[in-house]
């Protein structure tokens, strides 16, 4: 995440004339240091400190505010994981400046308000309202700027071993107290179910009609050596589990083929598959969203549908 982070700050930076610093806080991290560098980076803070391994909001919360204060940057990025989660309200509420969570997109423009031109302020941009509108969401008054950004919206840059950044060690003033809590045991969730890495998704969605006619969905998925993904409102339904859930509050997918089948396509669920390489859309409805967004539609009955496609495949496989 953190990689996607600093790859889109080089870009936002770019537009700004701007450096871009990242934050590293840990045990033995020095070694990230030329990868953050070779996605663009300038400059790296780091502390290295034992008791920093694991992520525990006091002290972590506390390092990031001190930089802040010190450094005074213009934007500070967070990715949208459980961690940052966590530490991104703190730090801005501790600064009392504005906040906005998962973010599909960043960009750099001007916005006037209430007579009051400002220039080269961040847009943050992510679905509200249910995802039925797309809101460009803007802090212009208060800095730094702060977005939290969803895992895999964001391309990665192809990196480049020639970039150097400077280091800066920072001095920690952290104390015992601070690390009030601590983790006692890690024990990793087993998934089964790898929608980031797959290179082909057969999603699912209301128009499948019931839990077991997502069966036809998992067929073809089978024959095309895909995983199975579904929408939000199929997964509310109960006719999938949560972990298959693709869109703003499910997963983000950027697969080489994404074949949504009796999707409708809102806006949330669009916010996470339309990186995808190559889109086919099956559904009933010719004035479905879904089909904005598809490189290839099929108007038809997935019932019909999807039993040709897996007859075809295995006919020429």
């Amino acid at each position: 995440m953190s990689l996607e982070l600093v790859s889109k700050a080089r870009e936002l930076a770019d537009k700004l004339k701007a450096e871009v610093s990242a934050a590293l806080f840990g045990e033995k991290v020095e070694g990230e240091v030329n990868k953050l560098a070779s996605l663009g980076a300038d400059k790296v803070y780091i502390l290295e400190d034992p008791r920093l391994k694991y992520y525990t909001p006091v002290p972590y919360s506390k390092l990031m505010i001190q930089t802040i204060e010190e450094y005074k940057p213009q934007i500070v990025l967070y990715g949208a994981t459980t961690e940052g989660r966590d530490l991104a309200p703190r730090v801005a509420s501790h600064l009392k400046v504005g906040l906005t969570a998962d973010c599909t997109d960043l960009q750099i423009g001007d916005h006037t308000q209430k007579e009051t031109e400002y220039k080269d302020i961040l847009y943050q941009i992510r679905p509200a309202f249910g995802g039925n509108i797309i809101a460009t969401i803007v802090s212009p008054e208060k800095k730094p700027q702060m977005a939290t950004v969803r895992e895999g919206v964001m391309r990665m840059a192809v990196p480049d071993g020639s970039r150097k950044a400077e280091t800066v060690k920072i001095k920690a003033s952290l104390t015992t107290e601070d690390f009030i809590s601590g983790i006692i045991e890690r024990v990793m969730e087993e998934k089964s179910v790898n929608l980031k890495g797959a290179q082909i998704i057969v999603s699912g969605g209301m128009g499948v009609g019931s839990k077991e006619n997502f069966a036809l969905i998992r067929e073809l998925a089978q024959t095309l050596g895909a995983e199975v993904g579904a929408s939000r409102a199929a997964v509310d339904q109960g006719f999938i589990g949560k972990e298959h859930q693709v869109g703003q509050t499910g997963t983000t997918v950027r697969p080489k083929l994404y074949i949504a089948c009796g999707i409708s396509g809102a806006i949330q669920h669009r916010a996470g598959m339309d990186g995808s390489a190559r889109i086919i859309a099956i559904n009933n409805d010719p004035e479905a969203p879904i089909f904005s967004v598809a490189h290839y539609g099929i108007v038809g009955d997935l019932n019909e549908v999807i039993p040709k496609m897996i007859k075809a495949y295995k006919a020429r496989a």
